[in-house]
């Protein structure tokens, strides 16, 4: 006879990446599905038809009344929040373009200009392929807006998200060529490699040392990670793999860091700097 933790721990790792691209943080994803175990447990399942829609639509909500008040913390936070990186293996099955896409680095971060709403509608639809009448169910507001909602959110990101991906091939070497230059001081490959309009967030949250607002620009991205590499150097470098893309481990004088990036049109766009050591919890680091 199957249980109702049996039927819940089937959806578990759906709930958990539902929950983890509206937040953007596993460590409140986990607390939000924990909480909808919970309701379940006090549940009459007589009463539910569709298991998998009733547990969304639960996650759905509590994850927004989590994102709601995580927006005002954030907002306090030293220097530039940015996502929690996670491990690719822990994420669960990434066998579409849009899993893939969704819980990519890059477009968590770009999510951050969303509306707690808008993000949830975004994820709903393009992450699980849910009906917006589903949707309007779980967000609690009817079809026609889900639509609307869902429309005004694609718009709001930016529009590289609708470009072509780079291969994991590519990105991967793309950041290695990045790196070398970096520690060997090669400034004509470094500017060759990035956007003009590249930006360098870091991510220290006050427990580490990190720039406390975005670098913008190829000029001044050179100057800032040129003068960084000589001045610390980049200690061990390993590759690893979060968020569904290549990324590298690197530790220097005891301080570890995951640096990430984002890739259009053969160049690096965006570069992710995560320091707080809060936030590596969930990518297995080799020392």
């Amino acid at each position: 006879m199957t249980t109702a933790t049996d039927e819940f721990e089937t959806q578990r790792p759906l709930l958990l990446g539902l929950a983890y691209r509206v937040l953007g943080s596993m460590w409140d994803a986990e607390d939000v599905v924990q909480e909808a175990y919970l309701r379940w447990m006090r549940t009459d399942r007589t009463e539910v038809r569709d298991v998998r829609a009733y547990l969304a639509t639960t996650v759905s909500r509590l994850a927004l009344d989590q994102l709601r008040s995580a927006r005002v913390a954030r907002e306090a936070y030293t220097g530039p929040w940015l996502p929690e990186p996670v491990a690719t293996d822990d994420l669960g099955p990434l066998d579409s373009a849009e899993l893939r896409d969704t819980v990519s680095y890059a477009t968590l971060h770009m999510m951050e200009r969303l509306n707690p709403p808008e993000r949830a509608v975004l994820v709903l639809r393009d992450a699980f392929d849910m009906p917006y009448e589903q949707i309007a169910q779980a967000i609690g507001i009817s079809a026609a807006t889900a639509r609307q909602t869902h429309r005004r959110a694609l718009k709001h990101l930016d529009s590289g998200r609708q470009r072509p991906r780079p291969t994991a091939e590519e990105h991967e070497r793309l950041l290695t060529r990045f790196l070398e230059a970096a520690a060997g001081g090669d400034l004509a490959t470094l500017t060759g490699l990035l956007s003009e309009d590249v930006t360098v967030w870091a991510d220290g949250g006050g427990k580490a040392r990190a720039a406390l607002r975005p670098i913008i620009g190829r000029d001044k991205v050179v100057a800032f990670v040129a003068g960084l590499a000589g001045r610390y150097g980049l200690g061990t470098v390993r590759p690893v793999s979060v968020n569904g893309e290549p990324a590298f481990h690197l530790s220097s004088g005891g301080t570890d860091r995951i640096l990430t990036g984002e890739i259009r049109d053969g160049q690096i766009h965006s570069l992710f700097t995560i320091l707080n050591p809060d936030k590596l919890t969930r990518v297995r680091l080799t020392t």
